[in-house]
């Protein structure tokens, strides 16, 4: 590879990085990183870089990619057909299938493999591979991948072979913004192949997909297939050159080959990508191609998944843990052993027909593994006892469990509808940020409350204090952990009402409906729960749908209860910044102060974009818009009647779509001054 095109391409990466950062925190989180004139100087540089390489990235500023949300993906038939590889776990026949030729070994990738086509130097076509003949279209949803270039130097056709994956690292930050524990995603292949074949390409983006390169299929310029003198790696080693990621890969022969297996299983423990396992190709294409192919498998290339090592343990103990669907899933205990280089103590066996099949019982030994080096499993009961028994009570409530059958395999329910294990979900809703907002309080430890029965209805949430000893006694817990817990529900006590509607679950009723319900009731909870669906269907927003799901929540005793239980331990505020009144908002912007009606903004839209400087953070000056009457929206469109923007003459994507559509863009001050006048 020629070593300035290398340089200019790494430049172009770090530059394409730096500058989407900046351009993220200072559009979408109001916070800047860099001077403008330092990110106009850098963004000049990567214009020209990119105009000398004909590298573009695919989350380049210079060249910003649309979201057009389809209604379903189109299929299309692969030029040529993808087969899968022959598999193997020993080393040996690697060897004896190397038969003394060089070869190249590379990371097996565990995403999902893309077909990307390029023509004159442009991406124009992305497809899934399907069921390896027939594949789905993604081109937009591929042009938003973090590291797919957009333009290549290349300027002849080009159809390469690569793996759309989501690191490990972004995706338990993803998970981790999911506060619901059944609705995160089991794993990076599950959530990269849901990305990946999404129908609205601004949420592959947010998902942080990457593609890593790893075959050719086709290049030619003017007809004339490229030559590549033979070498397999030089094919790697050329697209890198048009700014590809590619594969890791190391070269070996039948006397490496123990080394190169050997570096790869070390260096899985430490990667941020999914494997499950190797690729063994032969370095000459030529040989390779003359092998032909059986009816499944290619003959130049071999797959080698990793000998799983096992170690022999004692089972101790079967926990029974229920869920918010009334599953209850069987967790395999057992004495702590070595693998791969983590003590591992605990197995999820997945289903009663697995237990089943396994015939488990206290005190069997067990051979236990990890899945692709990773997950633990139970990969043989060498006492095969069966002795173990099926809980006939739910673990949490203590009601009657019951078998059900779920695509041939059996499941272990608990079933009753009021067992506290199924309301965690409603538990993690109320305590979130825009609800009540109670720091420390996170699933597994609402779980723990609810198992050793501390909460039982949204009001014992805040009578803690009576089981002080238990909760100091926990596990991850003590006297200050207590403490903390105890003053962060003093200061959820002290909330607004639509917080609390919100926290409610009802459906279709989110944080704005719920904002809306309560300035047009003016916070009187009596009417708004009296309220029929004709007179809430007069309320902007709500419909007959969310009409109909608001009488029904409160026509049952039940949630009238819970509310009422939950209200008699709150201090209920006003909405907004400062206090409401009949029919006016009063409020405070740095020590100035205003009374204004409460449906001033009414019928007017406003998008915030950039730094602030008059109000701590964008959703403080949300709050008072909407506690105004007006909307907030997160994008500029024709029914946003002002852009708030203290930098009016950026060049920002906001503010160049308000210029197109005629909508007035002003400062803070501005905004402010608006107020003034109605004073």
């Amino acid at each position: 590879m020629n070593q300035q095109t290398g340089t200019d391409r790494d430049r172009i990466r770090e530059l394409t990085e730096l500058l989407d950062r900046a351009a993220r925190a200072y559009y979408q989180e109001g916070r800047e990183i860099m001077p403008n004139i330092e990110y106009d100087r850098l963004y000049d540089e990567l214009l020209e870089l990119e105009k000398r390489t004909g590298i573009v990235m695919g989350n380049s500023p210079t060249h910003r990619v649309g979201y057009e949300v389809l209604s379903e993906l189109p299929k299309e038939r692969h030029e040529s057909p993808m087969l899968s590889l022959d598999k193997t776990k020993s080393v040996e026949d690697l060897k004896t299938w190397l038969s003394g030729r060089e070869g190249v070994l590379s990371w097996k990738l565990d995403g999902l493999t893309v077909v990307l086509t390029y023509e004159g130097g442009r991406l124009q076509k992305a497809v899934t591979r399907g069921n390896g003949e027939i594949g789905e279209v993604i081109t937009q949803n591929a042009m938003n991948f973090e590291n797919v270039p957009l333009s290549i130097p290349f300027q002849g056709r080009l159809i390469l072979r690569g793996e759309a994956l989501i690191r490990y690292s972004d995706f338990e930050k993803i998970n981790a913004e999911i506060p619901d524990a059944d609705a995160r995603y089991k794993n990076p292949r599950n959530l990269c192949s849901g990305s990946v074949r999404q129908l609205d390409p601004a949420v592959t983006r947010q998902r942080h997909v990457n593609l890593i390169a790893f075959a050719l299929v086709q290049v030619e310029e003017g007809g004339v297939p490229l030559d590549f003198q033979n070498s397999f790696s030089g094919q790697f080693r050329w697209l890198s050159e048009q700014g590809f990621d590619v594969v890791e890969y190391r070269m070996v022969t039948a006397d490496t080959l123990e080394e190169g297996v050997e570096y790869f299983k070390e260096t899985i423990q430490k990667t941020d990508f999914p494997s499950d396992g190797l690729v063994l190709a032969y370095e000459d294409i030529a040989y390779g191609l003359s092998l032909g192919r059986t009816a499944k498998f290619p003959r130049n290339a071999i797959a080698f998944k990793w000998a799983d090592e096992t170690a022999e343990t004692r089972l101790l103990s079967v926990e029974w843990s229920a869920s918010r669907t009334g599953l209850i899933n069987p967790v395999a205990v057992f004495e702590p052993v070595e693998l791969e280089g983590t003590t591992v103590s605990r197995a999820s066996v997945h289903n009663l027909s697995i237990v089943e099949e396994l015939k488990l019982g206290i005190g069997d030994r067990l051979s236990v593994y990890k899945a692709n080096m990773i997950i633990p499993q139970i990969a043989e009961n060498l006492t095969k006892s069966g002795s173990l028994e099926i809980p006939a009570h739910c673990p949490v409530c203590g009601a009657d469990t019951e078998i059900r059958k779920d695509n041939d395999a059996a499941y272990l329910y608990c079933r009753n509808p009021e067992c506290p294990a199924k309301k965690i979900k409603a538990f993690v809703l109320m305590v979130s940020r825009d609800a009540l907002n109670i720091d420390g309080l996170s699933e597994m430890t609402l779980e723990k409350f609810i198992a050793e029965g501390f909460i039982h209805t949204y009001g014992d949430l805040f009578r803690l204090s009576a089981h002080r000893e238990r909760i100091i006694a926990m596990e991850g817990f003590g006297e200050k952990s207590y403490q903390n817990l105890i003053e962060a529900c003093s200061r959820a006590s002290e909330t607004e009402l639509y917080r609390v509607i919100y926290g409610l679950g009802i459906p279709g009723i989110g944080l704005a409906n719920a904002k809306l319900l309560c300035r047009h009731f003016h916070n009187d909870l009596s009417a708004m729960r009296r309220a029929g669906t004709e007179e809430l269907c007069q309320v902007e927003g709500i419909g007959e749908v969310l009409a109909s799901a608001w009488v029904r929540y409160f026509s049952e005793e039940r949630n009238a209860r819970a509310l009422d239980d939950l209200l008699s331990e709150l201090h209920l505020q006003q909405e907004g910044s400062g206090t409401e009144g009949e029919g006016l908002v009063e409020f405070t912007i740095e020590e100035e102060h205003f009374s204004l009606p409460a449906d001033l903004l009414s019928g007017r839209t406003f998008v915030i974009t950039g730094d602030l400087e008059h109000f701590p953070n964008r959703r403080a000056l949300q709050d008072l818009i909407e506690s105004l009457s007006g909307k907030a929206a997160g994008s500029v469109s024709q029914k946003t009647s002002y852009l708030i923007n203290n930098d009016s003459m950026s060049g920002s994507s906001k503010n160049k779509k308000a210029k197109s559509l005629g909508i007035p863009i002003i400062t803070e001050e501005g905004f402010i001054n608006m107020l003034r006048q109605e004073q």
